[in-house]
């Protein structure tokens, strides 16, 4: 497997654990100590998650190792991290189920503009549309993980009026990541529409 891919599969297997960590507090209650690990670990560990998408293609460019398979591969590894963590944050009540529901609906719509494109001998990469995107969702990823976090660390209270605030903000930048993700993918419907087929 190209060095590429494999920060791409990276990302992938980062989405699981993620879930995990997460989660490892509400599991194991028992233990205290799990809610200041688990913030250190899972921010650490979106980071480094972040931090392939980067690493993929710049490896990907300085070694020529440019494929079509890398561009739909590297889509589907983002997928696969944002909406594992859109539903953890779906679960902690930070995100309404309905934007994650319309979101899900973009993220398999687009697999299917791509299948359609491959069928017609068209690799989709990445356009600017999906990029700020993208970038929209790690900020807001970020900063409702910072709510979250400042919560297990007792820095605040739940009923604390900046957690209040926090989380009025946090909607705002998931009302943003939606608009972006049906924008992006307009974006994309009208840059490819000469590959999609004329007849049913």
């Amino acid at each position: 497997m190209q060095t590429a891919n494999k920060f791409t599969l990276c990302r992938i297997l980062c989405a699981p654990v993620f879930y995990l960590l997460y989660f490892m507090p509400l599991w194991f209650a028992q233990f205290p100590f799990l809610s200041h690990l688990s913030v250190y670990l899972m921010l650490l560990l979106l980071a480094f998650a972040e931090l392939t998408d980067y690493l993929d293609g710049k490896f990907a460019r300085m070694r020529n190792q440019v494929t079509d398979f890398g561009k739909i591969f590297d889509p589907f590894a983002d997928v696969f991290l944002n909406l594992t963590v859109f539903f953890c944050l779906v679960l902690s009540s930070y995100l309404p189920a309905i934007i994650l529901l319309f979101i899900i609906y973009r993220e398999i719509s687009m697999m299917f503009i791509r299948m359609v494109a491959m069928q017609e001998g068209v690799a989709i990469a990445a356009r600017m549309g999906g990029k700020v995107k993208t970038v929209t969702y790690i900020i807001t990823f970020f900063f409702t993980l910072l709510i979250e976090s400042s919560i297990r660390l007792e820095l605040l209270d739940t009923g604390d009026s900046l957690i209040r605030t926090g989380k009025t903000i946090s909607l705002i930048l998931f009302s943003v990541c939606l608009v972006l993700s049906y924008a992006s993918f307009i974006d994309y419907l009208i840059n490819f529409r000469k590959v999609l087929p004329s007849k049913k």
